[in-house]
């Protein structure tokens, strides 16, 4: 059966503040496979993490000795709940493993916060400081905070993000000065997260793993991170020509520049400026294509085609001159 793109699941996270996503071991491995030789003598750090239940947790303990790592560490933000009415007081934890301590500690075997365990607390920032690279899943509501704080302190990260996410300003900005990318893995290739039972799901697809889990597939996610990977040297191959098929390729109203509508569909001999599906920047080479800007045309209104605007553009062109009128391919 076909998997539905339910784009309106994690804007309804965001917007209830429900980021109880667990990533799936499976998706983990998926990724983490193109990134081994950047984690050598490294300290990693997992921020957002549950060292009882992470899988990105599980993922690095075992394979410690293998990827050669320094130290890991993992934190867990515990909400207070704290009120007239429930004075208990429960507070965030984290926990350090250098290949000698016990992979799968209790809670009597972690080391607990004075606050909450939120990654802009002093405390965890102080852990930040001391790591080399962060890698989880982060809170979708506080997503553009997030970033913005690995890139305050010069971090290098591998991160999951909505795909609507590339869209946030601050965000796409950092895209188009080539200081952040897209990993490998996008949509499809993220197959799934874990949810808590009570989680209203939307009618996005669902299903239960061996272990009673219950795991939803919204099919628009992403990884995202400033660590280099094979994907983004290399060169989308193209085959169409614009001269000669003007007609499927119209000028915009409010810039200049044509409309392609798939990625895949990009004219090898256009020089000037394009727009294209906000998809095309998991093929993105910094080497192939210049990127110009994004959704707005010159009068600062969505980009438009006969007074019809199309999804979110980005405005791209050749980085080299394309050949001229009627060569070859």
């Amino acid at each position: 059966m076909t998997r539905r793109v339910n784009h309106k699941l994690l804007d309804r996270a965001k917007a209830n503040k429900k980021d109880e996503f667990y990533t799936l071991y499976s998706d983990i491995e998926r990724e983490l496979q193109h990134y081994e030789a950047h984690f050598k003598d490294k300290v990693v750090y997992c921020n957002c993490d549950d060292v009882r239940i992470s899988n990105f947790y599980k993922y690095f303990a075992h394979d410690f000795q293998r990827l050669g790592l320094k130290k890991l560490i993992c934190s867990r933000y515990k909400k207070n709940y704290a009120d007239l009415f429930n004075p208990s007081y429960e507070r965030g934890f984290y926990y350090e493993y250098t290949g000698s301590e016990t992979i799968n500690p209790g809670l009597d075997e972690v080391k607990y916060f004075t606050g909450d365990g939120d990654f802009r607390s002093f405390e965890c920032v102080e852990l930040l400081k001391q790591s080399d690279i962060v890698v989880t899943n982060p809170p979708f509501s506080l997503f553009r905070e997030y970033v913005s704080q690995l890139m305050k302190y010069g971090k290098k990260f591998l991160i999951i993000s909505n795909i609507n996410a590339i869209t946030y300003k601050e965000i796409f900005s950092l895209i188009q000065n080539n200081q952040i990318w897209l990993g490998i893995n996008f949509g499809r290739g993220i197959s799934g997260f874990i949810v808590p039972e009570d989680y209203e799901l939307y009618g996005t697809e669902t299903r239960t793993d061996e272990n009673g889990s219950k795991i939803i597939s919204p099919n628009n996610c992403l990884w995202l991170t400033n660590l280099d990977n094979f994907k983004r040297h290399k060169s989308i191959i193209l085959t169409r020509k614009y001269y000669g098929h003007e007609e499927i390729y119209p000028f915009y109203d409010n810039y200049p520049g044509i409309n392609v509508d798939k990625t895949e569909n990009i004219p090898v001999d256009f020089s000037g400026a394009m727009g294209v599906p906000i998809t095309f920047l998991h093929k993105f080479n910094p080497e192939q294509f210049e990127i110009l800007g994004f959704r707005k045309g010159i009068d600062g209104k969505d980009l438009s085609i006969n007074g019809k605007c199309p999804y979110f553009r980005i405005l791209i062109r050749h980085k080299k001159s394309a050949p001229p009128e009627g060569d070859a391919v």
